[in-house]
């Protein structure tokens, strides 16, 4: 795994939790058998259907407007640093491909909130410190310890970081 292979996912997913991105990376994936994922994915599909998903390879981020700010649409009811700096990935990704991302907005659908993040170089730096990171905890020959249980709660990963 090198920089370019570095996606949305596994942003979110270093924030998160380290242990989920590094069983992520090594291709286990029970996205698809947990609840939560697929009221995402209908809060996605039926919520802001004039957005056009933009496929930048490792990352597909949500829609790109004229005014070159990415939006993200999410299905939980409060802005976590996962969601924020997975945004922020996106446009750091942009930049690399010579556009010029203004910054993100998180479209928070339970709430109907909002929330507006420039691409300052504050967060350009930590966009590049993040992939830096992902990239240390994939490359790691063990699992990264796992949260405390109250954490988990809602997982698809749970199965296989609480199964003894």
């Amino acid at each position: 795994m090198d920089a370019q292979d570095v996606g949305g996912v596994h942003i979110k997913y270093l924030h998160h939790c380290r242990r989920q991105l590094w069983l992520y990376v090594r291709g286990i994936r029970p996205e698809h058998l947990s609840a939560r994922v697929k009221l995402g994915e209908a809060v996605h599909d039926t919520a802001y259907g004039r957005f056009q998903p933009v496929d930048l390879g490792a990352a597909r981020l949500d829609h790109l407007d004229g005014d070159l700010w990415v939006h993200e649409v999410k299905s939980s009811r409060n802005p976590t640093q996962a969601d924020e700096a997975q945004a922020i990935h996106y446009c750091h990704r942009l930049v690399e491909l010579g556009v010029q991302a203004r910054g993100a907005i998180l479209h928070y659908r339970p709430t109907r909130r909002t929330l507006r993040l420039p691409f300052d170089e504050p967060r350009q730096a930590s966009a590049a410190a993040d992939i830096a990171e992902v990239l240390a905890v994939a490359g790691s020959a063990s699992a990264p310890k796992r949260l405390d249980r109250p954490r988990c709660k809602g997982c698809s990963f749970t199965d296989y970081c609480w199964t003894e």
